[in-house]
């Protein structure tokens, strides 16, 4: 008998994860492998788009062996992914045109401060829900039409195709055939109307790109394409749901309703409130994008984007030296009773929400010749509470939603210092999932259901379970870390 598996990809900025699912909705295995990262120059980060699909093509291998299953065991296929990384490629050859701009990226600030002076911040804030910033994809696309030779002629000829990770994924999975996204991902490009649900000639035209190059965008559960053989793959498999790494997560997490809010901990933080059919006001400091309801149809939903999370933790592994494994930094943090006066500001790549402010840059402070490592270890992971709570405030006053819990995904969940902190500092329980890959999780569930395979999600909503963190810091320590945290910013920002 055929088992009926769901396969869900997770394409993420550090790797490429691919998880089974069985049709009760059960792991069945799952693989993991990273791929490298390019530094050309300082603030510039890029990935290999070829590496990105052989590492995908790996992933699924490996995880169907594991399972001991082949391709034509997959009913089904979601994609969930990195959002603004920008890939362009040859619509004839199909070979990418250099590499991706992953969306930490600072280049694009050329284009933004450019059009910030123009005055058309607003313009761009209204339609979109953005604010300008070299984040996104539409600078990262002006910026390659001004710079590659030649690349601007071919793409108005129609000879180049743009698109995010899930585009180009969704391409070489369906042979070339299908050139499309989803709204979750459109809606990070700078070029997406929100309101409308379209691609904006206005916008289009002010960053000079041409719509020829442009995915065709669809609702996050459709059927997108089926796969031509290749691989562990048979043909004919249909992928039957696409959404950004974050609004999967937020599926993931069965925030279906108005004012539920999760955070994902990864490379960066996303925190993620669903606010319903409506848009309302556009609060500054934060984003408007769109998600998804539980049958997949597009919702709006307020997001801060925390560029550098558990990629400081990284650097102090990888850059400095300090511990060989993330998992020592709980107990390095434990040992000393607090920071010693360390404040670390992570703006490695700039602030996001809700700053937003491109062009600062990390620094740690409060040194003294008493300074350990396990100081400046308890330091970045504070760091990474304190901009959550930054975003957290600034939502809850946004939105009208008093926000009571928070759920939690990713991999610095495992962490225990830092999810006692995290409580601790805003001061509600935090409930970290049993299921800490909820961007994989989210996706399986859309395109399972999608595909008639898990037709009642409450049913398996309700078999997760969550540990709660209590907040255990009283309400005046806790005003006290956050006025030293927002001193210590303001101060950067001045």
């Amino acid at each position: 008998m055929t088992l009926s598996a769901v396969l869900a990809i997770d394409q993420g900025t550090t790797g490429t994860r691919a998880i089974l699912y069985s049709s009760s909705g059960r792991q069945l295995a799952a693989a993991y492998q990273e791929f490298r990262q390019y530094y050309p120059r300082p603030a510039w980060v890029e990935h290999d788009p070829s590496e990105i699909w052989k590492s995908t093509i790996s992933v699924i291998r490996r995880a169907l062996q594991s399972a001991r299953l082949t391709g034509a065991s997959i009913a089904t296929i979601g994609i969930t992914n990195q959002r603004e990384t920008t890939v362009l490629w040859d619509r004839r050859t199909g070979r990418p045109i250099g590499r991706a701009i992953v969306w930490q990226d600072r280049r694009g600030v050329v284009v933004t401060d450019r059009l910030k002076k123009s005055g058309l911040e607003a313009v761009f804030r209204q339609k979109t829900g953005l604010v300008l910033d070299p984040y996104f994809s539409g600078p990262k696309i002006a910026w390659l039409l001004q710079h590659v030779s030649g690349l601007r002629r071919r793409a108005a000829r129609g000879d180049i195709f743009f698109g995010t990770i899930d585009s180009w994924l969704l391409w070489k999975l369906t042979g070339g055939k299908v050139h499309a996204t989803d709204v979750t991902n459109a809606s990070r490009t700078l070029l997406y109307n929100i309101r409308r649900l379209c691609w904006d000639s206005e916008l289009m035209k002010i960053l000079r790109v041409p719509a020829t190059i442009l995915p065709e965008v669809y609702e996050s559960g459709t059927q997108f394409g089926a796969t031509v053989k290749q691989g562990p793959l048979i043909s004919g498999i249909p992928i039957t749901a696409i959404m950004g790494d974050q609004q999967a997560a937020l599926y993931g997490q069965a925030c279906y309703r108005r004012g539920e809010t999760k955070n994902t901990y990864g490379t960066g933080c996303f925190v993620v409130q669903n606010i319903g059919k409506h848009i309302g006001r556009m609060p500054f400091g934060l984003l408007v994008t769109v998600a998804c309801d539980e049958a997949g149809k597009p919702v709006y939903a307020l997001e801060g984007s925390i560029f550098i999370a558990g990629a400081a933790v990284q650097w102090l592994r990888d850059g400095l030296g300090f511990f060989k494994h993330a998992g020592e930094t709980s107990r390095l943090a434990k040992s000393v009773k607090d920071t010693g006066g360390v404040v670390m500001i992570p703006a490695f790549a700039g602030l996001g929400s809700p700053y937003w402010n491109p062009n600062v840059r990390g620094v740690i402070s409060g040194l003294t010749r008493g300074t350990g490592r396990a100081h400046i270890v308890r330091a970045a992971l504070e760091s990474i509470a304190h901009q959550t709570a930054d975003v957290l405030e600034l939502m809850q006053a946004k939105s009208g939603y008093r926000i009571r819990k928070l759920h939690v995904d990713g991999g610095a969940t495992a962490n225990p210092y830092l999810m006692e902190f995290q409580a601790g500092v805003l001061g509600i329980p935090v409930l970290v999932s049993d299921i800490a890959e909820s961007t994989a999780w989210g996706i399986a569930k859309l395109a399972a259901k999608k595909a008639g395979i898990w037709k009642n999600l409450a049913s398996i909503d309700k078999k997760r379970k969550y540990q709660c963190y209590a907040p255990r810091i009283v309400s005046s320590a806790r005003k006290v870390l956050r006025k030293t945290w927002k001193a210590e910013v303001s101060r950067l920002l001045s």
